[in-house]
């Protein structure tokens, strides 16, 4: 019912839009582009420190724009990260908070499997009475488009991002499908777009015998129909069509996420620049001939599309009306062939496993984010002010000129967009992840309270000054007693225990 009320409002306000605003005036509404990188870290691009893989695409757009130092993603992985996002509500609220394969319809691994009964893909739908940030953009009157990874509700449920506000969607429905970026589908809205891929098995390998040196030998891992290129083809033509109308695109790429799968003209590249290296043929995702040069090829080929974007809409004459947000749902990952550690991805935080993707130190959930609006954010500007991807619906509703949805936990950066005084401030940032042993972490002013190891027990607090140790090395917890305090009860007040078994926390009472 509170879901059929809330359509029922939208649809009213979208309707008085329609009569009392002319298009002319609905057009002066800023046109907002969300990117979101997958997995890519805190020190990857050139303006946050990358010294080898270079991204000149996103560096102007950051020296056209802003940067911010502390901000947070939604989790340190995928789905519940996305999904706070979507909803503009932490991880001790929003409805999907870990990566969850809802293995029990299935053989959910199975790429042909999958294939042949799309009830198989997909993950754990968010609710229909979610209302999601493109349900909010439709009612002040914009286009809304999706192009990328989704995560958020498998094929036939009703978490399918039409389903969930968006016009148009291009993209890998589930996560598990792109752990290649050649997969067998695709889909167009609520429906299947084949490509020319043969099925390659999740995590398969170089067949037995053959020489790892030989490029041959990785031809089932390079195939016809590179996703990437079909979803940031799809995203350029949904900023043709609706260049008359106000849009708003989120650009969910599954760049750099591994398997290590990279045009060749950026792999090339890079083999030239890093020179001869090691073969990764692990057990993880896919082999790969020339690791290395294959990962920065990934990012290099991402910020080949940010400038895509940037010059289709200067094309169209709708560049100086667009904001224009670049981020990553999480940090770094530890697995796959990406030799992280090489590129420092996490610099200044420590990019090694435990400490990055899947966890909740500052490696796992501390983000790159850029925001260029031109003649509205300062250029070569930057902030500290401390934000997450929950602020993003707040904010975006605060510019288009509407109120938010209740119940949700973050709060307007608009202020700091424009470099004005930023009166609400987070009283703290909140984060849980129910993987890993169970986590959770706040982050409050100067200080990181991260709880570990929850499923086995632990129910102590470490505790870090960021101010002077931002690798999280001194637990200063036995000498801020008070403040631990003070943390210990936040955990209390922003968990709400989960309605989905995978998510419950039983050591906080769920």
């Amino acid at each position: 019912m509170y879901r059929f009320k809330q359509i029922i409002l939208y649809s009213i306000i979208y309707a008085l839009n329609t009569i009392f605003i002319s298009c002319d005036k609905l057009k002066e509404k800023p046109n907002i582009i969300y990117i979101l990188a997958d997995d890519l870290g805190y020190g990857e691009l050139g303006v946050f420190g990358q010294k080898i893989i270079e991204t000149p695409n996103i560096d102007a757009l950051a020296n056209n724009g802003m940067i911010f130092t502390d901000h947070y993603s939604g989790s340190p992985v995928c789905a519940p990260s996305r999904s706070v996002f979507i909803t503009g509500q932490h991880t001790g609220h929003t409805p999907i908070r870990g990566n969850d394969e809802w293995k029990e319809r299935g053989d959910t691994w199975n790429y042909q499997a999958m294939f042949d009964n799309p009830f198989l893909e997909g993950q754990r739908p968010i609710p229909d009475s979610t209302i999601t940030i493109a349900e909010v953009f439709k009612s002040a009157g914009y286009v809304t488009g999706m192009v990328g990874k989704w995560g958020l509700g498998a094929p036939t449920t009703e978490g399918l991002p039409n389903r969930q506000g968006f016009d148009f969607f291009y993209g890998y429905n589930c996560q598990r499908q792109a752990h290649t970026l050649f997969p067998m589908h695709l889909w167009r809205n609520e429906e299947r777009h084949l490509l020319n891929n043969k099925n390659i098995p999740p995590h398969a390998n170089l067949k037995d015998g053959v020489n790892p040196n030989d490029e041959s030998s990785y031809a089932d891992f390079h195939l016809n129909d590179y996703a990437p290129e079909l979803m940031h083809n799809e995203a350029l033509t949904f900023l043709e069509d609706n260049k008359d109308n106000p849009f708003f695109l989120y650009y969910a790429s599954p760049l750099p996420h591994v398997p290590l799968q990279a045009p060749k003209k950026w792999v090339n590249y890079y083999k030239k620049k890093l020179g001869d290296e090691e073969p990764y043929t692990g057990k993880s995702y896919f082999p790969n001939q020339t690791p290395r040069a294959t990962y920065a090829a990934m990012i290099s080929y991402l910020d080949e599309q940010v400038g895509d974007l940037i010059n289709k809409l200067k094309e169209i004459g709708q560049f100086n009306n667009t904001l224009i947000i670049f981020t990553s749902d999480n940090g770094p990952t530890y697995t796959g062939g990406a030799d992280t550690e090489f590129f420092e991805s996490a610099k200044p935080f420590k990019t090694t496993l435990g400490w990055a993707k899947g966890f909740v130190n500052e490696g796992g959930i501390r983000v790159p984010m850029i925001a260029s609006w031109p003649g509205k954010i300062k250029s070569g500007s930057k902030s500290n002010q401390i934000s997450a991807f929950q602020d993003m619906m707040p904010t975006f509703c605060d510019i288009v000129g509407i109120d938010p949805p209740e119940n949700i936990d973050g709060i307007s950066i608009k202020a700091t967009f424009l470099g004005d005084y930023q009166k609400v401030k987070h009283d703290y940032l909140y984060w849980e992840f129910p993987a890993y042993k169970g986590q959770q972490a706040v982050r409050m002013g100067k200080w990181k309270g991260i709880r570990k190891n929850i499923f086995e027990g632990n129910m102590s607090i470490e505790l870090y000054n960021l101010d002077l140790d931002h690798k999280e090395q001194n637990n200063v917890a036995l000498s801020y007693p008070e403040i631990v305090e003070k943390i210990s009860n936040i955990m209390i007040e922003a968990h709400y225990p989960s309605s989905i078994l995978r998510f419950k926390f039983p050591q906080l009472g769920d």
